[in-house]
């Protein structure tokens, strides 16, 4: 039975959330304060919390740090603030998605599973066989690492290091999003298919999320911002990864 930790000082949601949750066989737990979540994961047994950013007396952005560098679990931010910057934000921070209320249960419910079935996959890795395509799908993270004009990106480790050996340090948000690129290089990839691979939800009319951290990967991987030829915009269709890719074992060399 999973066990979901709901941290929101508003006990009419905790209620909607347990209720909701522990009909389709979830343990669930609610807490209305910083100091309650932290004694609930120094606890043990939460394979998934839902966090609210608007607990008094607390910045629920400091506790979705605090989550991220103590516990390794899906984060699930559920928030009243909608704007682009605060989904922008929250996910940098750690969180592997972002709902915003009022929400509905069956969306949430279903982002839930998501985020645990993405957090199983890469406790479980697939060692891959040689000569084994690029892969297509996010399934493969955390089994190979990948060369790329002197740079290699290692999925397992989660580490960038540039041609010269210096490693560039990365939030989640920013390496999921190099990841699937680099996992696709050549392919044109929308906004919404961005958002589906690293946080399986559409991206959304105004949603700006994508755009805001591929700025910042390019300023990172030195690919100019104002004439990019690393992540090049295909105008109304995405983003395309133009520098050709060559998958590595594990930690091993380079194959042939």
């Amino acid at each position: 039975m999973p066990r979901l930790l709901s941290v929101d000082d508003d006990p009419d949601v905790n209620e909607l959330i347990s209720n909701y949750f522990k009909m389709y066989g979830f343990d669930v737990s609610c807490v209305g304060t910083g100091e309650a979540m932290r004694a609930a994961i120094a606890k043990g047994g939460i394979d998934v919390v839902l966090l609210d950013l608007g607990l008094p007396g607390e910045d629920g952005l400091d506790l979705a740090r605090y989550l991220r560098k103590q516990w390794d679990g899906p984060i699930i931010i559920v928030s009243g603030r909608g704007e682009t910057i605060d989904r922008v934000v929250g996910l940098e921070v750690g969180a592997d998605d972002y709902v915003t209320k009022p929400f509905d249960l069956r969306e949430l419910l279903a982002r839930v599973k998501s985020v645990m079935r993405r957090a199983t996959a890469r406790e479980k890795p697939v060692t891959p066989s040689a000569g084994e395509p690029l892969a297509d799908e996010p399934g493969n993270v955390g089994v190979a690492r990948y060369a790329f004009s002197g740079w290699t990106l290692d999925a397992g480790a989660r580490r960038l290091v540039c041609p010269d050996g210096t490693e560039v340090a990365l939030t989640r948000g920013e390496f999921d999003l190099l990841l699937a690129l680099v996992e696709r290089p050549q392919r044109v990839l929308s906004r919404d298919q961005l958002m589906e691979i690293i946080h399986n939800r559409d991206a959304g009319p105004f949603d700006r999320t994508i755009d805001v951290q591929i700025g910042r990967l390019r300023k990172k991987i030195k690919d100019d911002p104002q004439q990019p030829q690393i992540i090049k915009a295909v105008r109304g269709l995405g983003y395309q990864f133009t520098l050709e890719v060559t998958r590595l074992p594990p930690g091993g060399t380079k194959r042939d």
